[in-house]
């Protein structure tokens, strides 16, 4: 198993809160912000209570609070003033470094403290697209420079996915659903990264679409006995890392699932962003973002 970061260099830091290690560095020198150890080497080191900290002074400092002001509180008085102004202030910033310090403890009772807290003023719908999209796409980049490891990534995802598997569980519950549409929601064969998937599946019930969710790595061909079942299916798939080559991935889309006429494929994820509607048959849908496949639902409802 891999090592646990639990110690940061000022490039992390700088990572993790927006602020660059210049002003960081300014920060620590001026006002004693932070208390670093030194390598032998004289490098700087941060310890968990050192990242939490600049977390919050960030947030003070970008709502409007001077960092000279700042620098004179102490701890407890920082995180009683950050609490104040959350309470007052929009959320979202707050919530995405709280889940990020959850993340680096692996600390389950934060993340649930702080999704709950969002609940009381926020729909589920809303902090996905407000707080855990924007959280993830930077948990990309901390993984991508190594300030976290893969590990880190996992626990955050799998805290989402409980939540997603919970509001798509009530949803159904509910089976209020349009019975002439039926969507089909899946990743192709080697692609593993279903959590983009998982919450089109949630908006579709959402907006009462029937769904049938098949998740990573599924063959197309083992799909073609749906359309014994259900003759007007329109399928849905979030491409990340895989295919390699999309088109090779549409004809055999048409190959195995259009025998008898054409199919509606719905495509989102990163392998796609490059890509326009206009450079495909009418039946293959690009949408670049998971909020503008949303919008469209609710436009056609």
């Amino acid at each position: 198993m891999e090592h646990l970061k639990q110690n940061f260099s000022i490039k992390d830091l700088e990572h993790l809160s927006g602020i660059k290690a210049h002003t960081i560095r300014i920060w620590e020198k001026r006002y004693n912000i932070l208390n670093p150890d030194r390598t032998e080497t004289n490098i700087r080191t941060y310890d968990l209570s050192n990242l939490q900290k600049i977390l919050n002074v960030t947030f003070l400092n970008e709502h409007g609070y001077k960092i000279s002001r700042i620098a004179k509180l102490s701890d407890p008085e920082i995180n009683k003033m950050v609490k104040e102004v959350a309470a007052s202030a929009s959320e979202e910033n707050r919530a995405v470094n709280s889940f990020k310090i959850a993340m680096i403890n692996f600390d389950q009772a934060l993340f649930n403290g702080t999704y709950n807290l969002l609940l009381q003023t926020k729909s589920f719908r809303e902090i996905f697209q407000e707080v855990f999209i924007p959280l993830l796409n930077e948990i990309g980049l901390l993984w991508q420079t190594d300030t976290i490891n893969p590990v880190h990534e996992h626990f955050l995802t799998g805290m989402i996915k409980q939540k997603l598997y919970l509001n798509i569980a009530q949803l159904e519950e509910i089976e209020n659903f349009d019975k002439d549409e039926l969507y089909v929601l899946f990743l192709p064969e080697n692609e593993i990264h279903d959590l983009g998937i998982l919450y089109l599946n949630y908006e579709l019930n959402l907006h009462n679409k029937k769904t049938i969710y098949l998740g990573p790595s599924m063959p197309l061909r083992d799909m073609k006995y749906l359309l014994e079942i259900h003759p007007n299916i329109k399928f849905i798939s979030y491409l990340t890392i895989v295919p390699t080559e999309l088109p090779d991935f549409i004809d055999e889309f048409t190959k195995e699932l259009c025998t008898d006429k054409a199919r509606d494929l719905y495509l989102l994820g990163g392998r796609i962003q490059n890509l326009e509607p206009e450079d495909f048959q009418q039946n293959i849908k690009i949408y670049k973002s998971i909020p503008e496949f949303s919008n469209e639902l609710i436009y056609n409802d």
